[in-house]
C-alpha cells in the first residue's frame, strides 16, 4: 500500500503547476521521569483574581498548588507530588517533593501546603509516573500510608475545581526542544532553535528562535514505463512556531461552571515542497502520505496550577491527479493559523478557525494535460491532561489544470493548442470534542465541526499554440 501511495504522490504533484513560471504572491485570510509536584485544591470562594499564564519553569519539578477540601483558602503552591498513578484502578500515591538542594520551605508558603492529602482535595499534576499526560483528579478516599507516601483513590474532576472563580488569559509558545518526532518514512530530518543550544536546518540555514522544522527528501517510485531519466522524488519542509492559547473566566454570576473558557493552538507556518519526475497517476479519492508524527505535552502555569496541554501533529503530503505527467514543480507558502474552541455561558461552545496565507512565487513545468492538486499539510490536535479537545487539518495546496489538443494531417502538418491555469489555496477543517467539558462546562452530545474554511486564488494562467 505504501508503494502504491508513493506512486500516486508524484503523479499528482506532478501536474501541480502546469506550465507556470514566476507567479506573483497574493495574501488571503480566513511533546518514567521523576514525579512532578502536584496541585491540590477544592472549589474555592472569595475574591476573584487575575492569574498569570506562563510556561512552567524548566529544569526543576513543576510547582504545585493546594487548596484543601474543607473549603478554606485559595489554591496555592504545595510541596506535594504524584509519586505514582494507576489508570485502571484510579489509585495514586501522593508524597512530599523536596524543595531543592537545601530542602528548605519556599518563602511565604503556608503550613497548609505540606499537609497530607485528604478526601475532597483535587490533584492537578504535571506528567508523573503512570500519568504521562498529567493528572487532574479528586481524592475520594485515603487508603493509607505506604513507604512512598499516602495512597488514595481518585475520580475524574474538572478544571473549575482548581481555578475556582479566578480569571486567566494568555499565550504560551511551545518549546521546540520538548517535541518528540517519529519519522514515518526515510529521508525525514528534524531541527529546531531556542534561545540556548541552537540547532540548524539540514542545509545550514539558521532557524528563527522558537521554530521547529521537518525536512523530507525521499525518492518516489516512477511510472512502470518511465525512462531512467524520469526518476521521481519529493523534497520539502514544514516550519512551525506553535503556541498554546488558554483562557478561563470563573467569576460568579454565570451559574454552574465558568462564565467563559478557551483552548486553542496557533502559530506561524511556512512550507515548501518540490516534486520532480514521472509517476503513475491516480484517480478517485485523494492519496495522503504521512511522513512524520510530532508530540509535545507542555505544562503551562496558570497562577499556581500546572495545566498539562497535549499537542499532536501529523505532517503529510496529499495528492489528487489524473492523466500521466512528468513534472518539476515547487511552491512556497507562508502564513499563520488559529484553531480552538470558545465557551460563553448561555451560548455554549463555538469553534474558532482562522488563517492568513500567502503564496510566494512558484515555478512549474508539466509535459501533459491533466488535473492535479497537491498539499503539504498537518493534522493537529490539542487537549488537556490527555483528553482531546480540538482537532484540525490545515492544508495549504497548489492546484493546476491543463487541456492540450494535438492534430495531424496527411500533408505532415501538426498543431498543438492548449490552455492551463495554476491556483493556490488552503483548506482548514476540524472538530470540537466532548472532552472540552474538562473546563467544567456543560457536556455536549456530539462533535461540533469547526466548519470548513477554504480560500483559493489564481496564480497564473495562459494559452499555448503552435
Amino acid at each position: 500500500m505504501r508503494m502504491l501511495a508513493r506512486r500516486l504522490l508524484l503523479p499528482g504533484l506532478t501536474a501541480l503547476a502546469l506550465a507556470a513560471t514566476g507567479c506573483s504572491s497574493t495574501p488571503h485570510t480566513r511533546a518514567a521521569e521523576p514525579a512532578a509536584p502536584a496541585t491540590l485544591a477544592p472549589t474555592g470562594d472569595g475574591t476573584s483574581q487575575q492569574l498569570d499564564v506562563a510556561a512552567a519553569p524548566q529544569g526543576s519539578p513543576t510547582p504545585a498548588a493546594v487548596s484543601r477540601g474543607d473549603g478554606k483558602g485559595k489554591t496555592e503552591k504545595s510541596s506535594l507530588k504524584v509519586a505514582s498513578y494507576d489508570k485502571e484502578s484510579g489509585r495514586a500515591v501522593i508524597s512530599t517533593a523536596p524543595e531543592g538542594p537545601t530542602r528548605a520551605p519556599s518563602p511565604g508558603r503556608s503550613p497548609e501546603a505540606a499537609k497530607p492529602v485528604a478526601a475532597g482535595d483535587v490533584i492537578a499534576s504535571a506528567p508523573a509516573p503512570g500519568a504521562p499526560n498529567g493528572l487532574l483528579a479528586k481524592v475520594t478516599e485515603v487508603v493509607g500510608k505506604t513507604d512512598r507516601g499516602t495512597e488514595v483513590k481518585t475520580a475524574a474532576t474538572t478544571l473549575n475545581s482548581v481555578l475556582g472563580d479566578d480569571k486567566a488569559d494568555g499565550k504560551v509558545p511551545v518549546d521546540p526542544a520538548s517535541v518528540t518526532v517519529e519519522p514515518l518514512m526515510k529521508g525525514v530530518t528534524f531541527s529546531w532553535a531556542k534561545s540556548q543550544g541552537l540547532k540548524f536546518g539540514p542545509e545550514g540555514a539558521k532557524l528563527p528562535l522558537g521554530n521547529l522544522r521537518l525536512d523530507v527528501d525521499a525518492s518516489v517510485d516512477t511510472a512502470p514505463d518511465a525512462p531512467a531519466s524520469a526518476g521521481a522524488s519529493v523534497t520539502g519542509f514544514v516550519q512551525l512556531a506553535p503556541q498554546v492559547e488558554f483562557s478561563y473566566d470563573g467569576t460568579p454570576g454565570g451559574g454552574a461552571g465558568p462564565r467563559g473558557a478557551y483552548l486553542g493552538m496557533s502559530g506561524d507556518w511556512s512550507s515548501q515542497w518540490k516534486l520532480q519526475g514521472r509517476a503513475a497517476a491516480s484517480t478517485g479519492a485523494p492519496k495522503r502520505i504521512p511522513f512524520a508524527k510530532l508530540h509535545s505535552s507542555p505544562v503551562i502555569q496558570v497562577g499556581p496550577v500546572p495545566v498539562v496541554v497535549n499537542l499532536d501533529l501529523t505532517c503529510y503530503v496529499q495528492v489528487e491527479a489524473d492523466g500521466r505527467v512528468t513534472l518539476d514543480v515547487q511552491q512556497d507558502v507562508k502564513g499563520d493559523f488559529k484553531v480552538g474552541g470558545s465557551y460563553a455561558f448561555g451560548k455554549g461552545w463555538t469553534p474558532v478557525s482562522t488563517s492568513n496565507v500567502q503564496s510566494t512565487p512558484v515555478t512549474a513545468t508539466v509535459t501533459a494535460a491533466g488535473k492535479v492538486k497537491g498539499a503539504l499539510g498537518a493534522e493537529a490536535s490539542v487537549g488537556l491532561y490527555g483528553a482531546v479537545g480540538v482537532t484540525a487539518d490545515f492544508a495549504p495546496y497548489l492546484r493546476g489544470e491543463a487541456d492540450a489538443k494535438a492534430t495531424a494531417s496527411s500533408d505532415g502538418k501538426t498543431s498543438v493548442t492548449g490552455a492551463w491555469a495554476l491556483y493556490g489555496g488552503f483548506d482548514l477543517s476540524g472538530n470540537l470534542h466532548l472532552q472540552l467539558s474538562l473546563f467544567g462546562t456543560p457536556v455536549f452530545e456530539r462533535k461540533i465541526p469547526l466548519g470548513t474554511l477554504n480560500r483559493e486564488w489564481a496564480l497564473v494562467s495562459g494559452n499555448t499554440g503552435r
